[in-house]
């Protein structure tokens, strides 16, 4: 899943960043899962240069999932795995273990008389950041000295908002609508992050609100978003990011694509 992003960071003074990342997920059993993120990191940073470099392995484990009645939900515990990436794009030294959780629910339930709403979905994600240092040595630009700086634990939490125009089209009403429009789920997503602890002194909520649409198509689907900063800590300008998600599981369903223990499961490629 290759994922293209551009925007200005919340840094002081805050630098332009492009991010290029991938992840892959597998299947090991129809319950439970793995995947693997990297991400390479370029720096435009004002007066200075650039700098670039990958950032920390990132892995995820989802070890439950339990769909049914609209409604979808999964633990994870995911993995920042310190020292993985380049000092040059201050990839952390330290590992950093998130345990999350995720639902989505479905507006299926909705009467027949408040059809048009039953293509509506929202979906959560909780986590918390555990990050296996307390504090790092940093240098001090204007002395020179080295001091302990804190490292804080930290509350994520996010969600996306969005309307199915495929499921409006199977499963509610054919309104007549072109093709490529029945394939599009605007959406709307943030992804946000609290300090609760060990806190570093600045902003301690930071995040982003992504406005953009996904395309779905049979065996991929691709999705444009907006980069919008919640306050000056989290950026100070509006970015724009591009995805692309490959379904594996129905290009490969019976190699790469399929679990490798239990029964073939094909993947659902309705949003995110």
């Amino acid at each position: 899943m290759p994922t293209i992003a551009g925007f200005k960071n919340g840094d002081d003074p805050s630098a332009r960043e492009l991010d290029i990342s991938g992840e892959y997920s597998k299947t090991i059993t129809e319950n439970f899962g793995v995947s693997f993120e990297e991400a390479w990191i370029h720096l435009d940073i004002p007066h200075e240069g650039s700098a670039q470099g990958f950032d920390n392995l990132g892995t995820s484990n989802q070890f439950v999932r339990n769909a049914g009645a609209e409604r979808a939900m999964s633990i994870s515990l995911d993995v920042d795995w310190g020292g993985t990436g380049s000092k040059a794009v201050d990839a952390e030294p330290f590992t950093t273990l998130v345990p999350t959780f995720f639902i989505g629910q479905g507006f299926g339930f909705m009467p027949e008389s408040m059809r048009l709403l039953k293509p509506f979905a929202v979906t959560a994600q909780l986590g918390y950041a555990i990050p296996t240092k307390s504090s790092v040595n940093e240098e001090d630009e204007e002395t020179g000295l080295l001091f302990a700086a804190p490292v804080p634990r930290a509350f994520n939490w996010g969600g996306t908002f969005q309307y199915s125009m495929p499921y409006l089209k199977s499963s509610v009403q054919d309104l007549g609508l072109p093709g490529f429009i029945n394939r599009m789920i605007p959406i709307v997503e943030w992804n946000l992050s609290t300090e609760t602890s060990n806190f570093s002194g600045e902003e301690r909520t930071t995040g982003t609100i992504n406005p953009g649409a996904i395309y779905v198509a049979d065996k991929f689907q691709l999705a444009v978003e907006a980069i919008i900063p919640v306050n000056r800590a989290s950026g100070d300008n509006v970015g724009v990011m591009g995805q692309l998600h490959l379904y594996l599981d129905d290009i490969f369903p019976h190699s790469i694509g399929k679990p490798l223990f239990g029964p073939t499961s094909a993947a659902e490629g309705v949003g995110y």
